[in-house]
């Protein structure tokens, strides 16, 4: 698969040999972040179009300053001010939006398929930002690499995602992409928030996050989707806390050199306390730092940078 000439959709379309080659350029970009000018020619004259449909912070900010660290240009699109508010359709919207000749486009939306759709809508390359329930995919990425940095190997490891499984589409993107590189996953959470699907995907489902964290390596919490639900799933956040939250209770049995994560934003004392998220366990900042990075990589693949 050559990079230069596709999307990145989801993590169902990356072979390993394309993670491999998005890891490698994200590990030689990082570089550039520690120069005192955090700034290189490789996207000049490109032109870089952000659509975000959902609310958005580390993401968003993350592909702007991926984009400006490789000296691409950005055109922030939103929803709230566009000609959709006086009837447009999203496909018209896009399509008027792509007679203007962007390199590339960054879509996050609210409905799963979104991405695809657009994808076959435009001309540009089109990176999936998060749609609906379905995919996340540069968030795996993200998440494969920092476990990477810190594990210095990923296959044979084991990973325990703990929370709210049905609703997340990082769940879903980390599932995919971890099973594809080795990892042994488990899943924990309560039963009224696991997949009814979930015995189609290759992972050990828990409903006691007791059984998964003394085995794991990587500890990945979830933010419960609250917005993603149709009615509430557990009786109160004060109980969703005693009984899948991470705190010193439950981590009195995890291994002494368990990685946590969390994806953001975090709801401190309800999926993890506050002394275990700023824990020397904890690299939640360090996914952020490898979310930059990431996304530059797939920014130069993608638009065909040369120069670096």
């Amino acid at each position: 698969m050559n990079l230069s000439t596709h999307h990145i959709l989801g993590v169902e379309d990356l072979n390993n040999q394309d993670v491999e080659l998005i890891l490698k350029t994200a590990e030689n970009l990082k570089e550039i972040s520690l120069r005192p000018v955090k700034k290189v020619p490789a996207l000049r004259g490109k032109t870089i179009l952000l659509c975000f449909f959902e609310p958005s912070t580390r993401t968003r900010a993350s592909f702007e300053m991926a984009a400006k660290r490789l000296s691409a240009d950005t055109l922030n699109f939103s929803a709230s001010d566009s000609a959709i508010n006086k009837g447009e359709s999203l496909l018209d919207t896009v399509r008027n939006l792509q007679a203007m000749d962007p390199d590339l486009l960054v879509v996050r939306h609210g409905f799963s398929g979104i991405p695809h759709l657009l994808a076959r809508a435009v001309r540009c390359p089109v990176i999936n930002a998060g749609d609906g329930l379905h995919e996340h995919p540069t968030q795996a990425l993200l998440d494969l690499l920092t476990i990477q940095n810190i594990k210095k190997k990923i296959k044979g490891l084991n990973v325990a995602i703990i929370g709210d499984i049905a609703h997340s589409r990082v769940a879903r993107s980390n599932i995919l992409l971890l099973t594809k590189m080795g990892v042994k996953v488990s899943v924990a959470g309560p039963a009224s928030m696991m997949p009814a699907a979930i015995d189609q995907y290759d992972v050990e489902v828990a409903y006691d996050i007791r059984e998964v964290i003394p085995k794991a390596d990587v500890i990945m919490m979830l933010r419960i989707q609250r917005e993603r639900q149709d009615a509430c799933r557990f009786p109160s956040l004060r109980e969703y806390a005693r009984f899948f939250g991470l705190n010193k209770q439950t981590m009195k049995d995890a291994k002494k050199d368990v990685v946590i994560m969390h994806p953001g934003p975090v709801n401190r004392g309800v999926e993890i306390a506050p002394e275990i998220a700023d824990s020397p366990h904890s690299v939640i900042l360090d996914q952020v730092t490898n979310g930059v990075a990431v996304r530059m990589a797939l920014l130069y693949l993608l638009c065909g940078g040369k120069e670096i």
